[in-house]
């Protein structure tokens, strides 16, 4: 009971003032989305209040928020063209059943090898996309637009110094509204975007063929959908966890995902996944359960539903005011500080701006992350390579030779450590000693077999000594030729 009670009913007000808030911000990013996949609005706008309500009993990670997104609706685009939209919704009932089974097989596990320094890169080069994302509704617009955007900044910078009672978002939301519609303030409105849907989605099948065919045209979008969409929610995850000082369940919001695509494709939405800059909306207006999760599904619901006529007069600049302080809170900006930069490695700063590079670039969070983690693995392999030495000790008789070798062997360190052996040496025996050494792969092992033949083939006999058991092992089933003792 007291879990249940922590994970949906610390401070219900807070809660659902912030889901509030949230369903509005959704609103116009869901219309968007759907322009880009090639479809109708409402697929946008189903997507974005099922999955949100889904997720909020099915997810892993309390106060996230999760819709259609930007990443997700460009992998869309060629099968909606070449296909048409049912084939959209069939894929997104595929996506949620690989993801189901990548949460049972337990991928979430895989984040432990996203650095640091790559986490840094993927939230700098979020706020960079949700700041630019926001460019096209001020460029080239009146005077109005700019001052009611500046309007919006000033109530929620200022109004948090007198009173946090009311989210200070929703605050400017309804002033600027207001002040739009009273003194008739001709601006880009929320209704300009789309038309917002009037009655509930309809559960049904995709209307595709049940065939191996289909299968096969669905498959490889679905599975792509299925890898973007866990990525850029396990990360949001991430995030969220770091910004409210907190743990999730990762295995559990990688199921809860799958289940949210599958009810959707079957409602008539689009795949999604979690929203990084919505949820980060959320978290910093004070949410921390899944009732604000519910809150933002729900309002979406009522807001489209009951009050679209009201929510189509929104000023879009209130709404960009809104995602410029999103922007802002969510850059990183000690990493940009002169005595960080000079204290961390530059290698680590470099895996950090090819990561932030990648995704501006790109506009793909997706294709960002796995540059860093490339980078990263490459940076390491180096360090790695470097670590692993050898020193060489000639025996009072000088007919023994002993190699003691230090550090990571594997693909990257036994390239040049291989030409410090002397094969020319005029002893009788050589001893290749490992104790301080590990053997991670058949590179390693192929390499070591080597030097034994060519010391061999001079008429040294050589022996490999003091192997670890995971060494020995990977040793002797690679190789068979593994002499000594260890």
């Amino acid at each position: 009971m007291a879990r249940l009670r922590e994970e949906w009913w610390t401070n219900p007000r807070t809660e659902m003032l912030a889901g509030l808030v949230v369903a509005l911000a959704l609103i116009p990013e869901a219309v968007a989305f759907s322009i880009i996949a090639g479809v109708d609005p409402q697929v946008g706008l189903y997507a974005a209040f099922c999955i949100a309500i889904i997720i909020a009993f099915a997810g892993g990670r309390p106060a996230m928020i999760s819709g259609a997104t930007g990443a997700m609706a460009l992998l869309m685009v060629p099968l909606v063209r070449e296909h048409g939209v049912e084939y959209l919704f069939a894929a997104t009932v595929v996506t949620g059943v690989i993801q189901v089974l990548f949460g049972w097989l337990g991928v979430a596990k895989l984040m432990r090898f996203v650095p640091r320094t790559v986490m840094t890169g993927f939230v700098n080069a979020l706020a960079i996309l949700i700041f630019l994302a926001q460019m096209p509704y001020v460029i080239g617009e009146s005077w109005m637009v700019w001052a009611m955007v500046a309007g919006g900044l000033a109530v929620m910078y200022g109004l948090p110094r007198l009173t946090k009672a009311i989210p200070a978002p929703l605050v400017a939301i309804v002033a600027l509204t207001t002040v739009a519609v009273v003194f008739d303030v001709r601006v880009p409105t929320v209704g300009g975007m789309g038309e917002l849907p009037s009655s509930l989605p309809v559960l049904g099948v995709p209307l595709v063929p049940l065939t191996l065919e289909t299968l096969s045209i669905v498959a490889p979008y679905a599975l792509a959908l299925a890898f973007v969409g866990l990525l850029e929610s396990l990360l949001t995850a991430q995030l969220v966890d770091d910004t409210t000082d907190s743990s999730s369940d990762k295995s559990r919001e990688v199921r809860g995902q799958g289940i949210a695509n599958v009810a959707t494709g079957f409602l008539g939405g689009m795949a999604g996944c979690a929203m990084i800059g919505q949820s980060m909306i959320n978290v910093r207006a004070g949410a921390r359960t899944r009732l604000s999760t519910l809150s933002a599904g729900v309002s979406l619901l009522v807001l489209i539903l009951v009050l679209g006529d009201f929510v189509a007069m929104i000023p879009m600049a209130a709404l960009v005011a809104v995602m410029i302080v999103v922007a802002v809170a969510t850059f990183d900006w000690s990493s940009l500080k002169l005595n960080t930069l000079k204290r961390t490695p530059k290698t680590e700063t470099l895996v950090m701006v090819v990561t932030v590079a990648v995704v501006v670039y790109t506009h793909n969070l997706a294709y960002g992350v796995l540059a860093g983690v490339l980078v990263a693995m490459i940076v390491f392999a180096r360090r790695a390579a470097v670590l692993a030495s050898m020193e060489s000790v000639l025996d009072r008789t000088g007919t023994v030779r002993s190699y003691v070798v230090t550090g990571e062997l594997f693909f990257a360190s036994t390239n040049e450590l291989v030409h410090q052996f002397d094969l020319q040496d005029g002893v009788r025996q050589v001893v290749i000693d490992l104790t301080e050494a590990n053997v991670w792969d058949s590179s390693a092992v192929a390499t070591l077999d080597a030097v034994v033949a060519r010391f061999a083939a001079r008429g040294i006999e050589a022996r490999i000594v003091g192997l670890t058991t995971h060494s020995a092992e990977l040793h002797e089933r690679l190789s068979g030729q593994l002499v000594g003792g260890h």
